[in-house]
């Protein structure tokens, strides 16, 4: 059985790598905290299945990892975990009362814990994987402890292979939210969060993120484009983000209109 699921990830992990992202197996490294001693341990040498394998043992403990997306670094943790989610907050040092988004592995995942079936598939398939971020109405399957007090989600696909096999890798949904205390500037490198190392299970260091859609691989800290997809047809643009004119041609392009309210 450990024969298929580590044959299975390697198909995985080899499709994805495939697909254009850009992940340099030279640069990835791990950084986990550990508890009694506080030493860093480097886990640099690991492959890319291992690197994988590492971070679900620290998800599935109940902490937050940090890893890189298409757009900046998130910190994240299990969607479903309410522990997680509280050193989420934690971390962050984020107001309880804003929301935070989930990452899925595939576009087929958002309806598992989205109601997407007023958005056409083509749509949603134009749109994801990429450096947007979907809000709809959330599913009565997501953990109630995640956004209590809203009625929408934002859904993220990342164009990025680690993002996306971390999640397929997990079964479940990612909480994910930016590697910075609120009010910082987001990070496109490890480094610019190293003072939070200490509070996460495990770094993993891509290093730069360049990808930008809307500009030509230049660094950006705008974070994805944020837009809501609620009410059939029609579009809010709730965060422009680094993706705004790709995503607004995209919509455009389906007859969907803007809105303001």
């Amino acid at each position: 059985m450990a024969i298929i699921k580590r044959s299975f990830w390697i198909m995985v992990l080899g499709s994805l790598f495939k697909s254009g992202a850009k992940l340099s197996r030279s640069c990835v490294r791990f950084y986990s905290k550990m508890e009694a001693s506080g030493r860093v341990v480097d886990l640099q040498s690991l492959g890319e299945l291992t690197c994988v394998e590492t971070a679900l043992t620290h998800l599935r403990r109940g902490e937050v990892i940090a890893f890189p997306t298409d757009t900046i670094y998130g910190i994240s943790c299990l969607a479903q975990n309410t522990d997680g989610i509280r050193q989420l907050y934690d971390i962050k040092r984020r107001d309880l009362k804003k929301p935070v988004a989930i990452c899925v592995g595939d576009v087929s995942d958002v309806g598992r814990y989205a109601v997407s079936d007023g958005v056409p598939s083509s749509l949603l398939s134009t749109l994801l994987p990429g450096a947007v971020t979907v809000v709809l109405q959330r599913r009565d399957c997501l953990n109630p402890s995640l956004n209590p007090a809203a009625q929408l989600v934002g859904v993220r696909v990342p164009n990025h292979p680690l993002s996306r096999a971390l999640a397929l890798a997990a079964g479940e949904a990612l909480a994910l939210t930016s590697a910075n205390v609120s009010s910082e500037p987001s990070c496109v490198k490890a480094e610019e969060f190293r003072h939070l190392w200490p509070q996460l299970g495990a770094v993993l260091d891509g290093g730069v993120i360049t990808q930008s859609p809307d500009r030509d691989n230049e660094p950006s800290r705008q974070g994805s484009t944020v837009v809501d997809l609620s009410q059939s047809g029609t579009y809010r643009i709730i965060r422009p983000g680094c993706a705004l004119e790709t995503t607004q041609s995209a919509l455009h392009s389906h007859g969907w209109t803007q809105r303001t309210d």
